[in-house]
């Protein structure tokens, strides 16, 4: 039996277990690479594509993508506007069609999606509560709950057109989360709230995942804040021009080549802990020694 998307919308389930999310193949691109073979799917991961490529009037939009989303991990998806980042949530969630590649999706996933634009119809009465709830049967305590997890527990009788930037973005996180989703994709969450808010916001999706062990797939344009909540980077620009541990993405040159030098000077205020080190494709190593790998290009 099919198994339902995000949107409600079937895709084939494979004999391993896993939900074929869209497969598209073509007989002369079969998962074609700029450089070397094809990377396999990753089956532990909530979601893995490879090879996505995705034209719009003859304008490539995605060339080639591979991405894994690991479960209890925040990947964050960095890039400059007309990039492709939010094509490639859209490809992922099964919003929008890829001219090739495929995508595999873990069975049974919930995933929670709060997308970058969304507005609010003010000639519309709705309260907050009955938002969180719309399309769904949640117990009353259920919603009380889901607002005071991301504080906006004062928040649940008010008209839904009077909210703050930074309290209609909570409100979606809430509505995100009433699922129990097991990855969270939100897609420029801070757009519209002030600066002190946008900490506030990403220290608290960060907590929420630490609590509730959800993935996180994480689009965003503010690099100086998004990186201390970040275990893992893809900077973004039709393809993936560099990934691994945010420390190390800072420190590659097609980063600063997107970004500009100030930008990756300025992350080197950011430290990642460890007891051992990464390279620039993210793979640990012993802290002993000098790390020269130039990490994961396509």
């Amino acid at each position: 039996m099919a198994s339902p998307d995000v949107q409600g919308i079937p895709s084939r389930q494979a004999s391993s277990g896993r939900e074929v999310a869209r497969v598209h193949e073509d007989s002369d691109h079969d998962h074609l690479r700029v450089h070397g073979a094809p990377l396999a799917h990753d089956a532990d991961a909530l979601i893995s594509a490879r090879s996505l490529w995705l034209s719009r009037s003859g304008r490539a939009v995605l060339q080639g993508v591979d991405i894994d989303i690991a479960a209890g991990e925040i990947l964050t998806v960095i890039g400059p506007n007309g990039a492709g980042k939010t094509t490639l949530v859209r490809v992922l969630l099964g919003l929008e069609r890829a001219d090739k590649g495929s995508s595999l999706r873990k069975a049974g996933l919930v995933i929670g999606y709060v997308p970058q634009r969304f507005e609010v119809d003010r000639a519309i009465p709705l309260t907050v509560a009955r938002f969180v709830d719309l399309g769904r049967r949640s117990e009353e305590e259920e919603i009380d709950k889901v607002l005071a997890e991301v504080g906006a527990s004062k928040l649940g009788d008010r008209q839904l057109a009077e909210l703050s930037g930074g309290e209609l973005q909570r409100v979606l996180l809430a509505r995100a989360l009433v699922r129990s989703p097991g990855l969270l994709v939100l897609d420029e969450p801070v757009r519209g709230v002030d600066y002190t808010g946008e900490g506030e916001l990403y220290t608290l999706i960060g907590r929420l995942r630490s609590e509730r062990g959800f993935g996180v797939l994480l689009v965003s344009h503010d690099l100086h804040v998004v990186m201390a909540q970040s275990d893992r980077v893809i900077c973004l620009n039709r393809h993936v021009c560099c990934s691994g541990v945010p420390q190390s993405v800072a420190q590659h040159p097609e980063y600063a080549r997107l970004f500009g030098p100030q930008a990756a000077r300025a992350f080197g205020l950011y430290h990642h802990h460890h007891d051992h080190r990464h390279d620039l494709a993210g793979e640990p190593h012993p802290p002993a020694g000098a790390d020269r790998t130039h990490g994961q290009r396509s």
